[in-house]
């Protein structure tokens, strides 16, 4: 997608929403104990990164300081794969940075629950509060007092060059598995994938398998994660969790994925999209546009539902997964504090919707989406045909690492589904 049309995505009322409306994406590394420096307006920002383009998060530290003469922000991008370790590690340490991005709830590495729980996360005040999504409460604040600024609405499903797909034959996006298996083997005969999938990296892996169970799951039973915590139900007993799984392995039996997928990383998914021997992906909506920058003009990324199961419908994952905070050893707890306020304003929001394709958390209901990368789901999202990020409401991140681990081992074939879906439970305990 070009810079001319995603500007036009844009509606001129972004410019006039609350203050109180806000941003997205990952972490990075740093120091909270005075690597800024001595003055007191500069401070460190640590944020995932996945490829080696510029992150939406270097572009907003930029245009921060271009705003704010005399701050200066060290930014730590933080390889996407280790991140939630590194940041655990280095807050534990001591010497995380002022400000990081982590994730809503507790099933992730990077959560901002257990991490505030552990008191490596400075309470946030009301702009912070005024963001959480309702319903979403308990994946933000403990106890009535919030840990993360929530920034994004990210629509999960299979990002897609429909210009790759035209020019290999592929005029439409297949809506039934057969018809995407049938596209698969078209592609697999020239040396090319429909899906490009970073299999050495378990955020990918488990993403993958997350975007999948929205059709096989959370379609037809959007409660099976509370159902699960009342111990009435388990991953072992769920059909749409096998098939989820199931479909992973058939994938990869009739070449969906690109060769040597099991040892791939996110280069086989940046290489693979921008050089147009990949149709799509399973990654977060906004990385299109960082993908795009790479990507000749013609690639036309969409975010596309991946096909339900036989007589199901479609359905994305649809969820605020990306959380700005603040470290309770941050010695620049002023400052961060206000590039979190600049953040929440419908400057940084402009800037960020147009750098990082994210939407924006209080008003994306409201955008005209018809000439975007989300036009293909804009009815998922209107008519609510989504999921939260299912990682972000499990327990603890070991039921996602069960879940991304054994994904991979389904690649290799070194697990089974079923040694997959009771590890997960065993990860959940009771």
């Amino acid at each position: 997608m070009t810079h001319s049309r995603r500007r036009a995505t844009r509606l001129a009322g972004l410019l006039a929403l609350p203050a109180t409306a806000a941003l997205v994406l990952a972490g990075c590394s740093g120091s909270g104990s005075g690597d800024s420096g001595g003055d007191s307006n500069s401070f460190t920002f640590t944020f995932a990164t996945s490829n080696n383009l510029e992150s939406p998060y270097e572009t907003l530290a930029k245009e921060y300081m271009a705003a704010n003469p005399g701050v200066t922000i060290t930014s730590n991008p933080t390889p996407n794969d280790k991140y939630g370790e590194t940041i655990r590690t280095q807050l534990q340490a001591g010497n995380a940075a002022d400000v990081l991005i982590a994730a809503p709830g507790a099933g992730d590495a990077r959560g901002l629950i257990p991490l505030a729980e552990a008191g490596f996360l400075e309470p946030l005040g009301d702009t912070a509060t005024s963001l959480v999504p309702a319903g979403s409460e308990t994946l933000f604040e403990i106890d009535g007092t919030t840990y993360g600024q929530p920034l994004d609405f990210t629509v999960g499903a299979v990002v897609a060059s429909m210009g790759t797909a035209g020019m290999n034959g592929i005029t439409t996006w297949p809506t039934t598995l057969d018809a995407f298996y049938a596209d698969c083997a078209k592609l697999a005969g020239d040396g090319k994938s429909m899906i490009a999938l970073a299999g050495a990296a378990a955020p990918n892996a488990g993403l993958t398998a997350q975007g999948i169970a929205a059709t096989r799951v959370y379609a037809s039973d959007p409660e099976f994660d509370t159902e699960r915590a009342e111990g009435k139900t388990t991953f072992a007993e769920s059909k749409g969790w096998a098939d989820t799984l199931q479909t992973i392995v058939d994938l990869n039996d009739k070449g969906c994925f690109q060769a040597g997928a099991e040892g791939g990383g996110f280069d086989a998914i940046t290489n693979g999209l921008a050089q147009g021997t990949s149709v799509g992906s399973f990654i977060p909506s906004g990385s299109a546009v960082e993908i795009a920058a790479a990507a000749p003009p013609e690639a036309d990324f969409k975010v596309q539902p991946f096909p339900p199961a036989a007589g199901g419908k479609p359905f994305v994952l649809g969820s605020s997964n990306y959380a700005a905070t603040i470290n309770a050893k941050s010695e620049k707890k002023e400052a961060a504090q206000k590039f979190l306020d600049w953040l929440a304003t419908p400057e940084a929001q402009e800037k960020f919707y147009e750098a990082s394709g994210l939407l924006p958390i209080s008003e994306y209901k409201n955008l005209d989406l018809s000439d975007s990368i989300y036009s293909e789901v804009v009815d998922e999202i209107s008519n609510g045909s989504y999921t939260t990020l299912p990682a972000n409401v499990w327990p603890n991140p070991g039921v996602y690492e069960a879940l991304s681990t054994g994904v991979q081992g389904l690649l290799t074939g070194q697990s089974s589904i079923d040694q997959v879906l009771q590890n997960m439970d065993a990860a959940w305990g009771n």
